[in-house]
């Protein structure tokens, strides 16, 4: 069995008798307990149940039932997300011993789809960093050479699935954590819109909508078949985004027209872009042009960068509210460190901060449909750091990784402060032999435009094939 088949073709498999659930477990646990210690992805494990669940799932295909689209097929989920009766510790100390009290929304929707729910994989405590790295379980390491990172904070799940150990992983994204991790490790990352996948059933959204659910996946059918099947109304929230014309795996090989789509190095925070990227974003720009789009460099209407990065940190530093760690003196220092900063903001400047990103959102919209329907962007500034590399200073100053991470990702926070569906797609190799990926940001709500480019993309320029060697 190929360890590297995409979700779509080896839920097709098994519903074909072809590969039965139980081999399909008993091949990714093999490759989990030899691949792990080399990178750790993953931190918690079920493998009896696991196995209990596949067999079962193989009784029913053997009894002819009605199936979900990925009956059989092994998912992780991050532990960040609760799952009933699973440890959910945030990858904090603090929270060993917490327990899900109620599956969360998506993770009841994977169980509707069908997915065996595999094992946890890390996260930087709280997902506070684009790094993987805690005091809990230490430090996730990416396939492509394990002296660098997978990104964060959904580095386990990319890990996980660069490796090999799954075929797609669970993922959510306050600041870029699905994106960035996709591009650490050669992966498909779709941040979806705000109110496109419920954050339920505790909360209407997390960080004031900044957050969002999805997954990292091989392919952009993959990608979009999960969409529909984690997407979708929920009476409960404040919010939702509009219902889309057609299923978004309908979308995969529709022809996306001729567009407008302009491309930029510039970051909307203070950093400087390494050459890698810059090459890469024009290169991928000569691409697109080739495939009949009207290519151009464009000037998004970023805000002052400054004013930016502290807007989002105002409201990035209340994270620690949805949070249940109990003792914080057992946390990092770094997000003891947020805390304090959030204690010590009032509630006028929060809801001056939040009404400040939501004005800013609404500058930066107005470039979809009036400038370009699509910006294509570097996902990340730099290839993917050394492990530790994030902690510089951090003695001395308990937020310089915050700091050191704003000029690591400057692309990606302020979409999620606007809200719009960006995608992150393995294009590039940097010098050092490590993935590198480019960021496709849609008009809001426009994962449909996003998903019929992006597939566009993957057709003239494939990237199946390519995976860490020597595992």
């Amino acid at each position: 069995m190929d360890p590297y088949i995409s979700a779509l073709e080896l839920a097709a498999a098994i519903r074909a008798k072809e590969l039965s659930p139980v081999e399909v477990v008993d091949h990714y646990l093999e490759r989990t307990d030899r691949i792990n210690p080399k990178i750790n992805a993953v931190v918690w494990r079920r493998d009896e149940e696991l196995r209990a669940e596949a067999r079962t799932a193989e009784q029913a295909i053997m009894r002819g039932e009605d199936l979900g689209p990925f009956h059989g097929v092994p998912m992780p989920v991050k532990d960040l997300t609760d799952v009933e009766g699973w440890p959910t510790t945030f990858g904090s100390r603090a929270a060993r011993d917490r327990v899900g009290l109620a599956d969360a929304h998506v993770v009841a929707a994977f169980k509707r789809a069908g997915f065996l729910l595999a094992f946890r994989t890390n996260t930087p405590e709280c997902g506070t960093l684009c790094v993987t790295e805690n005091d809990l379980y230490g430090d996730t390491r990416n396939p492509w050479n394990t002296e660098r990172t997978p990104g964060g904070s959904s580095g386990g799940s990319a890990a996980a699935v660069a490796a090999g150990l799954v075929p797609l992983g669970h993922a959510n994204d306050g600041g870029g954590s699905i994106r960035v991790p996709a591009s650490c490790c050669g992966l498909v990352g779709l941040k979806p819109s705000r109110g496109r996948v419920s954050s339920g059933p505790f909360v209407s959204d997390v960080l004031h909508g900044l957050a969002v659910e999805g997954a990292v996946t091989h392919t952009v059918a993959d990608t979009a078949a999960l969409l529909d099947e984690i997407s979708g109304p929920d009476p409960g929230a404040w919010y939702n985004a509009p219902s889309p014309e057609r299923r978004f795996l309908d979308e995969v090989g529709r022809e996306p027209g001729r567009l407008r789509i302009g491309y930029t190095t510039k970051p909307p925070l203070d950093a400087t872009v390494e050459p890698c990227f810059q090459e890469l974003v024009e290169d991928t720009a000569k691409l697109l042009e080739e495939l009949g789009h009207e290519v151009f460099e464009a000037s998004p209407a970023w805000p002052d960068p400054e004013q930016a990065r502290d807007v989002f940190l105002t409201v990035w530093c209340t994270a620690s509210a949805y949070f249940d760690l109990g003792d914080w003196g057992q946390a990092q220092r770094i997000n003891r460190a947020t805390r304090e900063v959030a204690l010590g903001t009032d509630s006028i400047r929060y809801v001056q901060a939040v009404a400040e990103m939501q004005i800013v959102s609404r500058i930066i919209t107005s470039s979809w449909g009036r400038d370009f329907d699509v910006l294509l962007t570097p996902t990340m500034a730099v290839e993917p750091p050394k492990v530790g590399a994030i902690w510089e200073g951090y003695d001395a100053d308990p937020l310089a990784p915050l700091m050191t991470a704003a000029k690591w990702v400057p692309f990606t926070p302020l979409l999620n402060v606007t809200g719009q569906p960006a995608i992150s797609l393995p294009l590039g190799t940097g010098p050092n032999g490590l993935p590198l990926g480019v960021q496709l940001v849609g008009a809001p709500w426009d994962e449909a435009g996003l998903i019929r480019l992006s597939a566009q993309i993957e057709k003239a320029r494939p990237w199946r094939g390519r995976h860490p060697k020597g595992l």
